[in-house]
């Protein structure tokens, strides 16, 4: 599996509009993401129209590649692109990626071979990280 981070920039004078534009999504659109292999898709929105994107994908390729074809995908990318700054294409294929430098599973899996892991037997008084 594969986790897709990106960010765009909405236009703070559009961000009432963006948001209503997003409830809810055309219900066709929903159902190409899914088709397109996109799971647990989320959108968050920052002060000042930040927004960062997040999916799980088995191959980002290949649902990239499905977007890309889908009409449907292709009306709601050009009516949504009015929303963005600096966007030079489709916001779905032109977003700027995100580089993941944290996952908790994965380092706890690495961490979970070793006997009696301190991590397991922590008590309530000691600190986390964060």
């Amino acid at each position: 599996m594969t986790r897709v981070a990106f960010q765009l920039q909405v236009r703070p004078e559009l961000l009432d509009e963006y948001l209503a534009r997003h409830s809810p999504v055309w219900p066709e659109m929903l159902a190409e993401i899914a088709a397109a292999g996109r799971r647990n898709y989320s959108l968050f929105l920052a002060e000042g129209g930040t927004l960062v994107g997040y999916y799980e994908t088995d191959d980002d390729a290949a649902a990239q590649a499905y977007l890309a074809s889908s009409a449907v995908a292709a009306r709601w990318e050009a009516e949504m692109a009015r929303f963005f700054v600096d966007l030079d294409g489709r916001p779905d294929q032109a977003a700027t990626a995100l580089a993941e430098v944290f996952h908790l599973e994965d380092q706890l899996a690495d961490v979970g071979d070793s006997p009696a892991s301190d991590i397991d037997n922590r008590t309530d008084t000691e600190g986390s990280a964060s």
